[in-house]
């Protein structure tokens, strides 16, 4: 299994590279957000990669971080999810981002993506959840208990943005009930 590959970066052609490795020229499919913070050509790259082996392909996807390869791992382990969906979805929205909606529940978010229907929505949501966060050292990633996500969804049905919303309950005593957490969370609101 090749997990890492570094070598010069040869090809950009989205979504694959051509990057050379002491003279073996590999073809490594990335994410778009993996490919906007590639070097120019004919500079050095290090990408962490996932090989998939197929009966009629052997392919190698690339990452630029360790987490973006997790959460491709993750995705590709759900009924539906193949590789090329995987690799939308990482190209469409952030780690962050995917985690926001998963711990939130927003299906809508993840149809924005191309090739992403309501029924993939909802079973990535469904299979994602608790999966993905801080247990993957995701940078930026929210992970909120049961009393914080109805909190979230409260503030979100009166009007408020899903960021507006995450930064009032980002500093709400820990314990909360629904109801302390919305009156705090609606206090910090209009102070702001």
């Amino acid at each position: 299994m090749i997990g890492r590959i570094s070598g010069i970066l040869l090809e950009k052609n989205p979504p694959q590279l051509l990057v050379d490795c002491n003279g073996v020229g590999y073809e490594v499919d990335v994410s778009m957000s993996t490919y906007y913070n590639l070097p120019q050509l004919g500079e050095k790259v290090s990408l962490f990669t996932h090989q998939a082996i197929r009966e009629d392909a052997h392919l190698l996807f690339g990452f630029g971080n360790a987490a973006e390869r997790s959460v491709f791992r993750l995705l590709i382990k759900i009924t539906g999810v193949g590789a090329r969906t995987a690799l939308s979805i990482l190209s469409g929205m952030t780690i962050a981002d995917l985690a926001q909606a998963v711990t939130l529940q927003e299906a809508g978010r993840l149809v924005k993506v191309p090739g992403i229907g309501k029924k993939t929505a909802e079973r990535l949501l469904l299979e994602l959840k608790g999966k993905l966060g801080a247990e993957l050292g995701t940078p930026g990633a929210v992970v909120l208990h049961d009393a914080q996500s109805d909190i979230l969804s409260a503030l979100m049905s009166l009007g408020y943005s899903d960021k507006e919303a995450l930064a009032a309950i980002k500093n709400m005593p820990s314990g909360s009930t629904v109801s302390d957490g919305i009156k705090y969370a609606l206090k910090a609101l209009t102070k702001g």
